[in-house]
């Protein structure tokens, strides 16, 4: 039988990192007025991390025999925590928000620390308040966690977000700075609700905004321009579904750039349509799978939505389309479900954060409530 004592080996460990005497690693964490000096082990530094030891190989020793290594991006909070995750194995959440874990997640992964930076993100998702933030912070939120492969959790917790609302990005003013691989893992998505042809006109703008030096008007372009074009869309445009676009959308929308597109797929795409039935050598991906495309209420809008959520936010300022942190889901509409007691009873009896909202008949005049506890 083995036993293990991890806390007294953890407990022994901290104490190591609090003595001031055989260190031999010199960190200065932090800039401007925010630093401080902490003082370490080159050996559990390497063996603990292969960012320490690749940073560690390449620095040169003092006179004295020390190592120092300079984090200048990373907070004195931050290391505070991290120092003792590399020392004794513990992390201390206490009552942190969700933006300084969200950091600490990214600073983690750098420092290649990837048991602490999949819990942090499992974290993020999972508390209530911390996925509020990353939703009111959506899209500067989807920009950085495709800056690393390895958020694939939050990768896909957001396309989830995006697949059924896709304007939270496509109509966001951060949309042409979004990594690639971010555009390409959102287009390539069966599920993403959105007509084909607005996904290849958003496509198009993304390409011509890495690529300011294009004239404004396409009509001016030269060969070279519309293959500078093609090349940065080299990866986006194998996932465009070329063939369920309508005949007038192709020739208003993909034919002003279809020398950016293969002649052989021009060719299938237009054949198709003259001879529908005609055999072509292009791939025909299957449609999108659009969901039901039910509104969620007749009694009030998107614009509603957003405004009843600055309202239980207390915000100021009301909530858009675009950066809206709640899911509005349809509980009980009465013309469906009935408008008895008993009917509400069923379906929204002990429900949390429930919005009820009825329309005076005859008027425009929307009344309604908010419990948040159910």
């Amino acid at each position: 039988m083995t036993v293990k004592f991890f806390e007294k080996l953890s407990d022994n460990y901290l104490e190591l990192l609090d003595d001031k005497e055989d260190f031999n690693i010199i960190i200065k964490v932090g800039e401007s007025s925010n630093t401080k000096i902490f003082q370490a082990h080159s050996a559990i530094l390497r063996y603990r991390s292969l960012y320490f030891r690749n940073e560690l190989a390449n620095i040169s020793k003092d006179k004295n025999n020390i190592k120092t290594l300079d984090l200048k991006n990373v907070s004195v909070q931050q290391f505070e925590i991290i120092i003792k995750y590399i020392y004794g194995g513990i992390f201390l959440l206490k009552n942190h928000n969700a933006s300084f874990i969200f950091e600490l997640m990214l600073i983690a992964y750098e420092f290649l620390f990837d048991e602490l930076a999949k819990y942090l993100e499992t974290h993020l998702i999972e508390n209530e308040s911390h996925a509020h933030w990353l939703r009111l912070n959506f899209t500067r939120i989807y920009q950085k966690i495709f800056q690393n492969n390895k958020l694939q959790e939050l990768q896909k917790w957001c396309n989830d977000i995006v697949v059924k609302y896709p304007e939270k990005i496509f109509d966001s003013e951060e949309f042409i700075t979004i990594q690639e691989n971010a555009l390409v893992s959102l287009i390539s998505r069966d599920d993403l609700q959105m007509e084909e042809v607005k996904i290849w006109n958003n496509v198009i703008r993304w390409g011509i905004a890495q690529n300011p030096g294009l004239p404004s008007d396409s009509k001016n372009w030269t060969h070279g321009n519309f293959l500078a074009l093609k090349t940065t869309l080299q990866n986006c445009l194998p996932h465009i579904r070329y063939f369920h676009i309508s005949c007038d959308e192709v020739t208003d929308n993909l034919q002003p750039y279809k020398q950016i597109l293969e002649n052989d797929l021009w060719d299938d795409i237009t054949r198709k349509f003259m001879s529908p039935n005609r055999q072509i050598s292009s791939t025909i991906l299957p449609p999108r799978k659009i969901l039901n495309t039910e509104t969620f209420s007749t009694v009030i809008n998107e614009a509603h939505a957003g405004e009843i959520a600055s309202w239980v936010d207390k915000k100021e300022n009301t909530y858009s389309l675009t950066n809206n942190p709640y899911e509005f889901k349809l509980l009980l509409r009465g013309t469906r479900d009935g408008f008895t007691k008993y009917s509400f009873w069923n379906l929204c009896d002990k429900q949390t954060q429930l919005v009820i909202v009825m329309k005076v008949k005859g008027t425009d005049e929307i009344l309604g409530g908010y419990n948040p506890i159910g």
